[in-house]
């Protein structure tokens, strides 16, 4: 039996059951969602968005869903603790696909911010809700976004009205919980008016060592003149395979960042897609791995600069270890008319043994004639004379292949615009180089 096979006997059998715990809103597109997805079923590496992971592989086994919503057994506030110096946040949680509002922080959002899961906003206002929810995620172009179109039932919701700053990053923690093999499909939708501006960390926790497979669709709506950081950290298990795609609009003079970090994972898919709709809109896409043992990470980015004098800038590296495998493939794309395009795209690779694997994949596509644009890509190992260098000097080969490799993938973690961060990824990414166990300090979800 094909993998789609046992979901679209699920989803056939259950439909019922996943609207009545869901909202009016996020049921709306959920039919033509699932006709898509029988249509398209999960991507495989014949097509070529797909080459480096197998999705249908990934899909085949037989994992749990909690489509009953039952209630889990676990209060994250009190078995995660963010140790980050000098960094107050608004601290919120989706445990497996479920927004958990049984205790929030104290923490007073201006007027007008609506912040929380994305099945009760979605019914205390869903015309605004319904204005913005699925319509850059569109299912009938990728099987992963049908089917967890057809089968999300909650996730988080940020809305940030015209004019609005929202001063204190907002740090949302996706924890991972479960007795038995566990899939989860969630949905983040951020929304920023004209002039707003927002901060949001998010987190990937697992607490149990158990198979998890997530799948995640997150849709960013930036209006004129607005700024918004989005940081990703995933910090999970190599039992765990996640699924992302993330899809972006910027309007006129809009400034978006997106910096995405894999420290610990088992095998990753993140896909981002962002459109420049507006003249002066500016994207910063920024990404970060660093893998061993079996883990595989792959990055498929599209930028697509529709109208003229906008910028991209992009940057992404990785550091493969034993027997990893890392993938990049990334596009920017200069519509006919788009002049004054200023475009970058870096991919830069480091290979620490002759077993690790990369494959990169960049590509630029114009059709103006006044635009400046470059992208590039490298694959290499430590650098020997750099290494026999540090060793004269009395410094281990140990301690010298770590210098390095920190040093290589400095350049992705001085993009953040939060200095608490920043200073708390050194530490981060340097314990995760000495193999050391990589937890907050305090946090019982990670082991």
């Amino acid at each position: 039996m094909k993998a789609e096979q046992q979901y679209i006997d699920l989803f056939s059998q259950c439909e019922a059951l996943i609207c009545r715990h869901s909202s009016e809103v996020m049921n709306t597109p959920r039919a033509k969602a699932f006709a898509d997805f029988e249509r398209l079923g999960f991507p495989t590496t014949k097509q070529e968005k797909y080459k480096y992971t197998d999705m249908a592989k990934l899909f085949a086994p037989d994992y749990g869903l909690n489509l009953n919503r039952l209630d889990i057994p676990v209060n994250p506030y009190e078995v995660f603790k963010c140790d980050v110096p000098n960094m107050s946040t608004s601290l919120y949680f989706v445990v497996n696909d479920a927004f958990y509002n049984k205790a929030l922080p104290k923490a007073q959002l201006p007027e007008g911010v609506l912040l929380g899961s994305l099945k009760d906003l979605s019914k205390q206002h869903p015309e605004l809700v319904q204005k913005y929810y699925g319509k850059l995620a569109e299912t009938s172009k990728d099987g992963i976004t049908a089917f967890n179109t057809a089968f999300a039932q909650d996730g988080f919701m940020l809305y940030v009205p015209k004019g609005v700053v929202v001063e204190k990053p907002i740090q949302l923690v996706n924890i991972l919980r479960a007795d038995v093999n566990f899939m989860v499909n969630r949905r983040l939708l951020v929304v920023l008016e004209e002039g707003a501006q927002a901060r949001l960390l998010v987190c990937d926790h697992a607490m149990d060592d158990v198979n998890f497979l997530s799948t995640q669709v997150v849709e960013v709506f930036a209006a004129e003149n607005s700024v918004f950081d989005l940081y990703e950290l995933e910090e999970t298990h190599t039992s765990t395979i996640r699924i992302s795609n993330l899809y972006v609009n910027q309007e006129a003079n809009s400034n978006v960042l997106l910096n995405g970090m894999t420290l610990h994972n088992g095998t990753t898919r993140n896909t981002t897609e962002v459109t420049l709709n507006g003249r002066g809109a500016e994207i910063n896409l920024c990404g970060m791995a660093i893998a061993d043992k079996n883990e595989h990470v792959d990055n498929h980015t599209f930028i697509d600069h529709k109208v003229s004098d906008c910028v991209s800038n992009e940057l992404f590296k990785y550091v493969l270890d034993e027997q990893s495998v890392g993938a990049f493939a990334g596009k920017v794309l200069v519509r006919e008319g788009a002049q004054h395009t200023s475009s970058q795209q870096t991919n830069r690779n480091l290979c620490a043994t002759r077993e690790a694997r990369m494959y990169t994949q960049p590509q630029l596509e114009i059709y103006a004639d006044d635009v400046k644009c470059s992208h590039g890509a490298t694959v290499g190992q430590l650098d020997e004379k750099a290494l026999f260098y540090m060793r004269q000097r009395g410094i281990s080969l140990k301690e010298a292949r770590l210098l390095l490799m920190f040093a290589f993938v400095n350049e992705v973690i001085d993009t953040i615009r939060m200095d608490a961060l920043k200073d708390r990824l050194h530490l981060l990414v340097e314990k995760r180089f000495r193999g050391e166990l990589n937890k907050c300090q305090g946090c019982a979800i990670c082991k």
